[in-house]
């Protein structure tokens, strides 16, 4: 059927062991530092930098928790804080949930009407 030998098995013999293995891990190294510096590494950052503001709560702040709620933190424990949503409302909330912390204090947008 065929009338030419097949070259096929003399390809195997173009790298040696060590370099063939080497051209087959380099990729990998380069697709894991792509990752690194793509992926990786921001979150890592992002991550620091969300521990930092949780611990950097005090009483007095604005606080947007994970569901929504705005309030002003009256007491900080440990692990929780008690936020007031309103002259009458108060709650209990895990400080990990919060998603930002406004200091008191801070400058408010120009649009943004005192009311």
């Amino acid at each position: 059927m065929f009338s030419t030998p097949a070259f096929a098995q003399a390809a195997g013999t173009a790298g040696s062991g060590t370099q063939g293995l080497l051209m087959q891990i380099v990729p990998l190294i380069l697709l894991f530092v792509i990752f690194w510096f793509l992926i990786i590494r921001p979150q890592q950052q992002r991550a620091k930098q969300h521990r930092a503001m949780i611990d950097s709560v005090k009483k007095g702040d604005d606080v947007v928790t994970g569901g929504g709620l705005v309030g002003r933190v009256l007491k900080v424990t440990d692990n929780e804080l008690e936020i007031e949503l309103s002259p009458t409302v108060k709650v209990r909330a895990v400080k990990g949930t919060l998603q930002s912390v406004t200091p008191r204090g801070a400058a408010t947008p120009a649009n943004d009407a005192k009311g």
